[in-house]
């Protein structure tokens, strides 16, 4: 049962990082906030794997850093997302269904067919879709279309990581794959023109929880957690991150979500309990 808290404690800490990021990213560009975090995430679990990574040959290396590159794009459009949003529980929900988009798009870029429990929740999740921004007639806010971007994104990750990255730690993947994301983008905020902004002590804190509870700890945790539970139950449990963003999104922000919406949400968590389930058998 370890290992199954600890993905437990993964997913209330990927909570936390949502709240920590809007309120980060309300002062401060969101793409000088990716640069810094995971950077400084990477750099604190460098001691706890350097001596793995000597060992590495230059194609693992490789490997590992160009997967980074395409989540570092996910987290890039995910936090221009949350930047503009007014629902992180909505964008929770949305970002969840790279799960569900993942065989898709292994389909496309493999031509490994997805099974039928695909087939099967992928009615329901554009169903959960259609309710989330459906509401007042059909309108698509534009937070709503970046968080699908970046959950496509995502999805692109999870099978190249998954393709690529299958002779590595899970730890030097994670340190890799952060210090990719943290390099990429800070290579970008210095080729380009930032707005000004300043610091204060909120923004300082919720940075720091950002970066060591929601980033470092949460992906450390969280590999621990994946290795010694199986993927199923793992899938599972992870699911439970967009139901802690909701609840701490409406105590801590203030959030509220019409009736609609919150069926769409629910119908989307739906679907996505009804690929698991079904994906183990």
């Amino acid at each position: 049962m370890r290992g199954e808290f600890y993905l437990l404690m993964a997913t209330q800490l990927a909570a936390i990082g949502w709240i920590a990021s809007k309120l980060v990213v309300i002062a401060v560009p969101g793409e000088i906030f990716i640069a810094a975090r995971f950077l400084i995430a990477s750099l604190i679990l460098f001691p706890f794997c350097y001596r793995n990574i000597l060992c590495l040959t230059a194609k693992q290396v490789t490997s590992a850093c160009a997967v980074g590159l395409i989540l570092a794009l996910s987290m890039q459009v995910w936090v221009y997302a949350v930047s503009i949003t007014n629902s992180l529980s909505e964008g929770a929900f949305i970002m969840s269904l790279a799960m569900i988009i993942a065989p898709f798009t292994s389909w496309l870029l493999f031509q490994i067919r997805p099974n039928k429990a695909f087939w099967l929740a992928l009615p329901v999740a554009m169903l959960g879709m259609m309710l989330l921004t459906l509401s007042h007639g059909w309108h698509i806010e534009k937070s709503q279309c970046y968080f699908l971007l970046s959950s496509a994104l995502l999805s692109v990750y999870f099978v190249l990581n998954k393709k690529v990255i299958t002779d590595v730690k899970p730890l030097v993947s994670i340190f890799l794959q952060l210090f990719s994301v943290g390099l990429s983008s800070a290579i970008f905020v210095a080729l380009t023109e930032q707005a000004a902004y300043e610091l204060n002590a909120s923004v300082i804190f919720w940075f720091i929880v950002s970066t060591l509870v929601a980033t470092s700890l949460r992906y450390l945790i969280q590999a621990v957690g994946q290795y010694s539970v199986k993927i199923e139950s793992a899938s599972l449990i992870m699911l439970l991150e967009p139901i802690w963003t909701l609840i701490l999104s409406i105590t801590m922000l203030g959030e509220t979500l019409e009736p609609q919406k919150l069926i769409g949400a629910s119908v989307i968590f739906l679907s996505l309990f009804v690929y698991t389930k079904l994906a183990r058998l």
